[in-house]
């Protein structure tokens, strides 16, 4: 069970990915982990804090997530 929790993690990151055009979400990736981390002064909360892993991690375990999912559904956790 671990690796479809795994799996479906990382088939969000790719979802996420293609809705930025790949080239735009790992830019937005790295900004926002520098933004954490100067903030927090901790690599791996501002890892956890970055808005893509925050949806990723969240929702791993709704295998059907990706059903359902609304365009840019990782937003909320960049307000949230």
């Amino acid at each position: 069970m671990h690796n479809k929790i795994l799996i479906n993690h990382e088939k969000i990151h790719m979802r996420q990915q293609v809705e930025l055009l790949l080239i735009f979400f790992y830019l937005w990736y790295v900004i926002e982990y520098y933004y954490w981390y100067f903030k927090l002064k901790d690599h791996f909360l501002a890892y956890k804090s970055i808005s893509f892993e925050r949806e990723a991690y969240a929702m791993e375990n709704d295998l059907n997530y990706l059903d359902s999912r609304k365009l840019w559904g990782f937003w909320k956790y960049i307000l949230d």
